[in-house]
């Protein structure tokens, strides 16, 4: 069995990777071998791991454009091709195709290649309803995440295993390397401003890769009533948590390459303000500022673009920072860029564009209200350092590497 099912994965591995890229569901761009570090094997790659449990079964796979071999094959493909009896496929935020805006309404579908049809989980259907679900008896998952408490996609996650758990369906994570996973840090998110930007009680930067938050997740009860997925989880090999994994496809349209990732943590929470993180220009999340030439002296103005519909401060020349040099490793979670925003704003009063956003992404009403009180970033520190320091204990119970 194993054999031959070796076999078949060389077959349909190497028939997927000869394919012209237009062919692919999403077109991913190739991998360089040298982009991926030596000995790291992904989720995805130990198929032995896993297709024992989709053989017989029908399954549904909550997949995107990020869910790619090292070659670039989708994994979607290689299971059809295989045989596997994959009936849906559900895409998060983005698209199955990772192309659309944040918070665009995603809609439902057919995949052009497989046939497959594609139910949208961004929008009004963010958890897949018993209807979506009767058909299938295993959920897969796989979709690479950055190990930032505001991205949504471990959102879906969590309404996916729930979803499993209300409906009797087995669900199964395969692992990615996070590549914020080097460092723990920011405020721990207080249930009452828990939204689809963080639904769980961790941290901005939590330190788990997707694999250890869905073990969290489940053994923490954290899912509706607090029931149990019956979940497996396919860890990574050759991977620990020290590692910066530079990611072989940008995970969404305004994450456009490392720098951006590790500047993500501490610049999203300018979204809710009215300074721009860069939306509408080629350095997405690695500059900011606002139409006001008190921010700083370097510029740039937003345009409305693919990926990037009506961007804050769309065709104004906005004031600020080029932070695409900053050394992120030493930077870490930072609160100093916002509180200097903040403090050189002229009216203050207008800084927050929505302070019930703001304080969602940041998982607390308490940074907001220490930033008007105007206390200094080592207060605001002292002040969800002791829940911090509980979740760090915590998350020893569901590391599967070292740190």
């Amino acid at each position: 069995m194993t054999y031959v099912l070796t076999i078949l994965m060389m077959l349909v591995m190497g028939s997927c990777s000869s394919s012209s890229p237009t062919s692919a569901p999403d077109a991913p761009s190739k991998t360089p071998a040298s982009d991926k570090p030596a000995g790291l094997v992904l989720g995805l790659e130990r198929m032995q791991e896993y297709l024992p449990q989709l053989n017989g079964k029908r399954v549904g796979l909550v997949v995107n454009h990020t869910t790619i071999f090292p070659n670039g094959t989708h994994l979607a493909d290689s299971l059809v091709a295989l045989g596997v009896n994959v009936k849906t496929i559900f895409a998060p935020e983005h698209g199955f195709r990772g192309e659309a805006s944040a918070g665009a309404t995603i809609k439902d579908g057919k995949d052009s290649k497989t046939g497959l049809p594609i139910v949208s989980l961004y929008g009004k259907n963010k958890k897949p309803s018993p209807e979506q679900l009767m058909d299938l008896d295993v959920v897969l998952f796989d979709i690479q995440d950055v190990g930032v408490r505001y991205y949504t996609y471990p959102s879906t996650m969590h309404y996916v295993m729930e979803a499993c758990a209300e409906n009797g369906k087995e669900c199964i994570v395969l692992d990615r390397p996070n590549p914020n996973g080097d460092y723990v840090d920011g405020p721990v998110l207080d249930r009452k401003f828990a939204s689809f930007v963080g639904m769980n009680p961790v941290p901005v930067v939590h330190g788990l890769t997707s694999a250890e938050l869905a073990l969290m997740i489940n053994g923490e009860g954290w899912l509706e009533g607090k029931k149990s997925c019956n979940l497996t989880v396919v860890p990574c090999t050759g991977y620990t948590h020290s590692q910066v994994y530079k990611l072989p496809v940008k995970p969404s349209p305004n994450l456009p390459n490392l720098q951006s990732i590790r500047l993500y943590p501490s610049i999203c929470l300018f979204e809710p303000t009215i300074v721009s993180v860069g939306r509408g220009t080629d350095m997405q999340f690695q500059v900011i500022g606002a139409p006001d030439k008190v921010f700083g002296p370097f510029t740039f103005t937003p345009q409305d673009k693919s990926g990037a519909i009506d961007p804050p401060n769309e065709g104004k020349v906005c004031y600020g920072l080029d932070l695409r040099e900053v050394n992120t490793r030493q930077l870490g979670f930072s609160l100093k860029y916002l509180l200097d925003f903040y403090n050189k704003a002229p009216n203050k009063s207008k800084f927050f564009t929505s302070e019930s956003f703001f304080d969602k992404l940041a998982g607390t009403d308490l940074i907001r209200k220490m930033m008007v009180a105007g206390k200094s970033e080592k207060e605001i520190r002292a002040a969800y350092t002791p829940a911090l320091n509980e979740y760090k204990e915590m998350r020893k119970k569901y590391v599967l590497y070292a740190d």
